[in-house]
């Protein structure tokens, strides 16, 4: 069969102003910015090879928003779904006790926003776009519902599309997507609609990371605990257990973190989720190495939810250094 030629030029006109919100919306779906990264050139692979077969019949943004949720759903139906250690029931941990990673389960993990514009800088619109709904609290919420749900609920609500194009999207009816939308809701709750972004060069905000990051710094115990509000998260995937509070918190990092002195750690600012976010490097010798690279959430001024990840990959792809010297 003859192989029909695509304007190239043309398809990169329609579908490139597209792709940092499709790799928003497939970090909804899959969990994880490299699985997210990867449907982002599979959609873009498929709409290459129809484009030819575009009819106009929806926009470009709808057909292409199509494309990428049926190729995330086809990757996510031998999948276990993604949590947090919060998600797997149970109380908060004891600091002091030994930490047990759990390697088989799959992590959420963090979308930095430098994988989100890798070529020009984006306009404020483009910015709120590809951060909406992609908060850490509100990705976690989306894993507890089913790939098909979580479609249902991205496709209506974020997405805006109509229940009609979304029952095509999925291959169901109009009243299947419109009960879906309605069990979602009630599932997700008042997490819909956060989008990170309010906040993106709030005074307050930096203030905060600055006090946490100048504590760890001088490894200031005190310090660590007044720079976290009172009841503060602390997460570590693939450790099993969270924690609750400042003091368990600043226990948990003196019992357990490597650091035991002043200059043993240093930070650098980042930005993931539509929040703001740190590299955390430990000293070896005579530099320091990626460590921990966190998401933080600020409330009243206060560092309030703290999500680390031990996976040097996470610095590359926030445009972190590994090694600082």
């Amino acid at each position: 069969m003859k192989e029909i030629a695509v304007d190239s030029e043309d398809f990169e006109r329609q579908t490139m102003p597209l792709r940092a919100g499709l790799l928003a919306h497939c970090y909804r779906m899959m969990g994880s910015a490299v699985d997210a990264e990867d449907q982002v050139q599979e959609t873009y692979l498929r709409a290459w090879r129809a484009f030819h077969d575009f009819d106009g019949r929806s926009s470009v943004k709808t057909w292409m928003y199509r494309i990428a949720t049926n190729s995330c759903l086809n990757a996510l139906s031998s999948a276990q779904r993604r949590l947090l250690p919060s998600d797997l029931g149970g109380g908060p941990g004891d600091p002091a006790a030994a930490i047990t990673p759990r390697e088989q389960q799959p992590w959420l993990e963090p979308l930095p926003e430098a994988m989100m514009w890798q070529d020009a800088a984006p306009t404020p619109e483009e910015q709120l776009l590809g951060r909406e709904n992609i908060t850490l609290a509100w990705t976690a919420a989306l894993h507890g519902l089913t790939p098909k749900q979580r479609a249902v609920l991205l496709l209506r609500q974020v997405l805006q599309m109509s229940a009609a194009e979304t029952a095509e999207t999925l291959d169901t009816t109009v009243a299947s997507v419109n009960s879906t939308l309605q069990r979602c809701r009630a599932a997700v709750g008042d997490g819909l609609g956060e989008t990170g972004a309010d906040r993106a060069d709030d005074d307050e905000d930096a203030a905060a990371v600055d006090a946490f990051v100048n504590a760890f710094e001088r490894h200031d115990f005190d310090a660590i605990v007044s720079s976290m509000a009172g009841d503060v998260r602390w997460q570590m995937p693939p450790f099993d257990r969270y924690y609750i509070g400042n003091q368990d918190a600043a226990t948990l990092s003196f019992t357990h973190c490597p650091a035991n002195e002043a200059g043993d750690l240093r930070f650098r600012r980042a930005r993931s989720n539509g929040q703001p976010a740190v590299g955390m490097y430990l000293r070896k010798g005579d530099q320091w190495e990626a460590f921990q690279f966190q998401v933080l959430q600020v409330r009243n001024g206060k560092i309030s939810d703290v999500v680390g990840w031990f996976e040097p990959h996470h610095f590359r792809l926030a445009g972190l250094p590994l090694v600082l010297e």
